[in-house]
């Protein structure tokens, strides 16, 4: 597995909390369970069935439950007052929940085994279940709330000493008067000591971890986590300014194609070498549609040649995308001249050509195979030969973007697939004959889908272009990449239609890419819906069809500032090398300290 596909796999960790009321009803509920089973273990030696369920599940509600909850609102409130973020009150009640739960489920352990050696070590449970919690409080806060770590140890304190109060209170009133005096302070020092070995093992963890972000990104790993998940909660584009840390910029270029009639611009269909990138709503990753909202017309944006190196840092520079297309269009010129389109093939490439004016358009896909994003460089090179070969002035390159696998690849410099693609645009004829042309457009926000089915917020949008009586359509999802095999299950579905040709295509929108499949491409389900949303699309552009005039342009982008080569691939290599390492290293470093933990709580003085 590639280390892109690694860290994207990362994603399916992410999953949504239930609500407030749903984690506090748990607490109390388990709590009680957890209270009637500790005292039906015989924690309480002469009492029948009934009692055992009622005072033990009273006393885990007091103990355990209660605590849990005030513990929930409390730590919640306290990350809030400390400037702490992304803490809502549904995450502080699951945290405590869980918390318990693990806690319970150490102190019914304890319970079992004390009644198998008929030694009481159910205090140390506790402890040794407190300390668990105290930790994992501690980490929890500090990796993903954008605190000290001060702040998280002494949250993370709340929990456990609520729970450990109440039960000195409890034991002390009702069970064992003895329990008062210097038994509370050994208690005390024993719990303190086992705590600041378990959380100095977990702070250990998280700067070794943290160590290669600072060296090689200038970035802290904890700070990147907690913008990252603020992201995901409540659309903060916080995330932007750390990455303007580590951004590059660059030079790149924007290719498109102008259709009009007397009244104007009909529409537009924009390739810019810029990457939608990197996800949900961050950077570049909804150009698609910001870009084409831009524009007063129906705008296509397809994916051109670029990977994630060229993904922008911020919303803010797709307005340098946008002027540099607004100043090629000042320049264009129109004529109505344009060929029909011709297919090519050369091993695995597949490419779609169709010259308009002074420019042609060539549509790059290597299905039924799967590959990825095409590079910068070979673009260019793409751009470059055919321009030559064909005598024109602008060369409009489109990835396709059509057919997924997870181990697929970036066509990348030195690959077998760049001399595949120099190798079929070689074979093109440039001597097509030229015709007038008619364009028809439709777009489609799809809103019965959404993105969890793979779908972004420009839906469908289709082209028909007619020459010489022939009609291509060019098809448009606002998806990243389609499931393997749906580009020719659309293609056959729609061969009754009125039309000779077509070319279904993708954004590579980033925007879908916030769920737990990690890549997520248009196909994976509801297929029969959206092959019908093809049909219709198609049918309606044909009633929009109307002669245009038609024109290309090329024109620079400068000073974009994306992640660059360099930091986009050592981020993705860092990022890849830490889960590595960390899942050889989290188990060691904290299983010893647990160790230790247990050691010292019981087998040690006191």
């Amino acid at each position: 597995m590639s280390s892109m596909s690694s860290v994207a796999g990362l994603s399916k960790y992410i999953k949504t909390l239930p609500e407030t009321k749903y984690s506090i009803i748990g607490m109390g509920l388990i709590s009680f369970l957890m209270g009637s089973i500790i005292f039906l273990i015989d924690l309480t030696p002469g009492n029948g069935f009934l009692q055992d369920c009622f005072y033990g599940g009273l006393y885990g509600l007091v103990v355990f439950g209660i605590t849990s909850i005030m513990s929930g609102a409390l730590n919640q409130q306290v990350i809030s007052v400390l400037h702490g973020i992304n803490l809502k009150i549904k995450h502080s009640m699951f945290l405590s929940a869980l918390s318990m739960t693990i806690l319970g489920i150490i102190i019914l352990i304890g319970c079992v085994i004390s009644q198998i050696l008929h030694s009481d070590i159910y205090l140390n449970s506790m402890l040794f279940g407190c300390v668990i919690i105290y930790g994992f409080n501690t980490l929890v806060f500090w990796a993903t709330s954008k605190v000290r770590f001060s702040i998280a140890a002494t949250a993370g304190l709340i929990q456990p000493a609520l729970i450990l109060a109440m039960y000195t209170l409890i034991t002390f009133l009702f069970i064992d008067t003895s329990f008062i005096g210097s038994a509370i302070l050994q208690i005390t020092f024993k719990a303190i000591v086992a705590a600041v070995i378990f959380v100095m093992a977990i702070y250990a963890f998280i700067k070794v971890i943290a160590s290669p972000f600072s060296k090689n990104l200038g970035i802290g790993v904890l700070d990147l986590l907690s913008l990252f998940i603020a992201h995901m909660n409540e659309g903060s584009n916080s995330l932007e300014g750390l990455f303007e840390n580590m951004s590059e910029a660059i030079d790149t270029i924007v290719t498109f194609i102008s259709f009009k009639t007397e009244n104007g611009i009909k529409a537009l269909f924009i390739s810019p070498s810029v990457h939608p990138g990197p996800l949900g709503d961050l950077g570049g990753s909804n150009m698609p549609t910001l870009l084409a909202n831009k524009f007063n017309h129906f705008t296509m944006v397809a994916h051109g040649p670029s990977t994630h190196d060229f993904n922008p840092i911020a919303v803010s520079e797709i307005d340098k995308v946008e002027q540099s297309v607004k100043r090629g269009l000042e320049k264009i010129e129109y004529s109505p001249d344009a060929s029909r389109f011709v297919r090519y093939n050369s091993e695995k490439a597949n490419i779609g050509v169709q010259f308009f004016n002074k420019g042609m358009v060539i549509l790059s896909t290597f299905a039924p195979e799967a590959v990825d994003d095409i590079e910068f460089g070979v673009g260019l090179t793409m751009m470059a030969q055919s321009r030559s070969k064909c005598n024109v002035e602008d060369s409009i390159i489109v990835d396709c973007h059509n057919s997924f696998s997870p181990e697929s690849g970036e066509v990348l410099p030195g690959n077998a697939e760049v001399f595949q693609l120099i190798n079929v645009i070689d074979t093109i004829n440039p001597d097509q004959n030229k015709y007038g042309i008619k364009v028809g457009c439709y777009e489609d926000s799809m809103e019965t889908l959404d993105k969890h089915d793979g779908i972004g917020e420009s839906g469908i949008k289709t082209m028909i272009i007619e020459v010489d009586n022939q009609r291509t359509a060019y098809v448009l999802f606002d998806s990243n990449n389609m499931e393997i095999g749906f580009r020719q299950e659309i293609i056959d579905a729609v061969s009754d239609l009125d039309i000779d040709e077509i070319e279904v295509m993708t954004t590579d929108t980033h925007t879908v890419n916030t769920i737990s499949r990690g890549y997520n491409p248009i196909g994976v389900t509801k297929r029969a819906e959206i092959i019908e949303y093809v049909r219709t699309s198609i049918v309606e552009a044909i009633n929009d069809l109307e002669k245009v005039e038609v024109g290309t342009g090329t024109e620079k982008i400068k000073n974009l500032n994306t992640f660059g080569p360099k930091n986009s691939t050592e981020l993705i290599s860092t990022i890849s090398s830490v889960v590595a390492v960390s899942k050889i290293i989290a188990p060691v470093l904290l299983i010893t300290a647990l160790l230790i933990v247990f050691i010292w709580l019981f087998f040690g003085g006191l």
